[in-house]
């Protein structure tokens, strides 16, 4: 038997908190502890949705981690901890049984119960909800949850039941031996069926929502900021020592900058490119540059509406070669971020990275080879080709689309720039309104499947539509692998030949945070953070 347990997993810093005041010490630590206990962040866009189950981005997903909290959270290292779930555990990888804890409620008093994850789940794979997550759920191989997903059969066949009020069973079509990973996630966290019902798309609003994680949100100004404060109902309220979280919605990131410098918030990533070797030698205790699962990466549309060229793989590949990608990491963000030729990550746990051909040859090299591709595709400067390329609004993204459009332009290409607010950027991808468009893809859960799942063909957020019957399968084996390695090595190595993107760079995490903000998780590459596990000591 798989077993885990709370007294195996948890080794939480702000433990008994409670029985001390503030500005004495940190129980743990012995830190002085600040009497001011707020955090404060800026966010590059406003996030779209804070329902688990139709968030679909970064920033809703670190607002979720704070309003909810699902079966089980991570450490600061990314190991697993106990959230609702106290133990978990399965004879066979197939049926997993979560044990929920007796004292969790929802923030009006309501008490948690495996009710509410039924709920959620169903929720999540009922097509009536249209969640960009759907995918997720029939990817966790949860029983039946393809079929739920295409409406042939109802949400309540689902395979998630409630044995009783704090005992969860899952049932998976087939083993997956990572799963309790996958219940991190926003999608899995529980909602509140009679505030869902009572308030339908207006549930999240600040006088109507009701969650049951350390904060609860108490206003909300769209594309300005939000504020949360503690939650006296969450059970572990006596261990959390922040009492409020401010985020600012802030795109021009050189003003968010000086914002920071200026002090008006504590914590802000998406630095300005360029500016991490400057700010870590003037200010080493405040920037910091860590491994982050997500790779970055142009979207090609390969779908009806997409360019004709972009239909045919040697164009694709003829603009993948020609972009320098160490220019971009060394001269243009200049962050430790490494250049991608895979789409995997590096730092994914137990990822190697296969060996891709053009990887090892010289930029030389690549143009020339470039520059035969698309004459054998019939286009070239005698030929040009005019290509849209959208990306969300952002210096960072604009300098590295004009660096790209110029290497592009010898081929014969010119590239149309387009920029949009957030929200009708990820509407424009949606629905394959473009040719080219900015991508990232962070890892829902630290495994490679996370980022090559993503380019199988039921995958909704497949947005160019890449389409191979050979990854679908491979894919699939990988399930039952004893070692999915060699089989995740050779879906790469097909998504270098169809050229199926155009990876780019492999991120780090590169952020600058207050020096008196501590506990905040540098070991976690999936930048998973909570906030009731953090902490601000006096100033000296």
């Amino acid at each position: 038997m798989t077993q885990f347990s709370v007294l195996t997993t948890t080794a939480i810093l702000t433990a008994s908190v409670a029985t001390i005041g503030w500005g004495q010490t940190h129980p743990t630590t012995g830190d002085k502890l600040a009497e001011d206990q707020t955090f404060s962040y800026r966010l590059l866009d406003q996030f779209p949705s804070i329902d688990p189950q139709l968030v679909e981005e970064t920033a809703g997903g670190h607002v979720s981690r704070q309003l909810y909290e699902g079966l089980l959270t991570q450490n600061a290292d990314g190991t697993l901890r106990p959230g609702v779930a106290t133990e978990w555990s399965s004879e066979d990888n197939k049926v997993w049984v979560f044990n929920l804890r007796q004292d969790a409620t929802w923030s009006n008093g309501d008490p948690v119960t495996a009710h509410d994850f039924v709920y959620a789940w169903r929720r999540a794979a009922d097509p009536a909800t249209a969640s960009e997550y759907a995918w997720y759920v029939e990817l966790s191989k949860i029983e039946k949850a393809a079929s739920v997903i295409a409406g042939e059969i109802g949400p309540e066949e689902l395979g998630v039941r409630a044995i009783d009020d704090h005992t969860l069973e899952v049932t998976l079509g087939q083993p997956l031996p990572y799963f309790p990973q996958m219940t991190v996630h926003y999608t899995f966290m529980p909602t509140h069926q009679p505030t869902v019902e009572a308030h339908g798309a207006n549930w999240t609003n600040p006088d109507n929502i009701v969650g049951n994680g350390a904060y609860t949100l108490k206003e909300l100004a769209v594309n300005e900021y939000f504020r949360l404060e503690k939650n006296p109902e969450y059970w572990g309220a006596d261990d959390v020592i922040i009492t409020e979280v401010t985020g600012y919605v802030i795109n021009d990131v050189n003003q968010a900058l000086t914002r920071f410098q200026a002090g008006e918030f504590d914590m802000m990533d998406d630095l300005p490119a360029g500016s991490y070797p400057r700010l870590e030698a003037e200010m080493p205790d405040v920037a910091h540059s860590v491994p982050r699962l997500c790779s970055y990466y142009y979207t090609v549309n390969q779908s009806e509406s997409g360019h004709e060229a972009l239909q045919d793989p040697r164009v694709r590949t003829a603009l993948s070669y020609a972009i320098n990608r160490n220019v971009i990491t060394d001269q243009v963000l200049k962050a430790g971020q490494a250049p991608a030729y895979s789409f995997t990550h590096w730092a994914t746990a137990g990822f190697e990275l296969p060996d891709i051909d053009y990887s090892n040859w010289t930029q030389e090299e690549r143009m020339a080879k470039a520059m035969e591709l698309m004459t054998e595709a019939g286009y070239g400067p005698d030929n040009p080709i005019e290509l849209n390329l959208i990306y969300n609004t952002s210096e960072n993204h604009k300098q590295i689309a004009t660096v790209i459009s110029q290497m592009w332009r010898p081929l014969g290409v010119t590239t149309v720039l387009n920029n949009f607010e957030w929200q009708s950027y990820l509407e424009i991808r949606g629905n394959q309104n473009f040719d080219v468009a900015r991508s990232a893809w962070c890892g829902d859960y630290n495994e490679a499947s996370t980022f090559l799942d993503l380019l199988t063909s039921n995958n909704d957020n497949n947005d160019g539509k890449y389409s191979s019957a050979e990854v679908d399968r491979l894919m699939e084996d990988s399930l039952t692998a004893a070692d999915p390695q060699p089989i995740y090595t050779q879906v790469e190595q097909i998504l270098a030949k169809d050229m199926a993107i155009l990876p780019i760079y492999h991120y780090t995490q590169n952020f600058v945070l207050d020096p008196t903000i501590r506990n905040w998780p540098m070991e976690n590459v999936e930048n998973n953070w909570y906030v009731r596990d953090i902490y601000r000591v006096a100033a000296e």
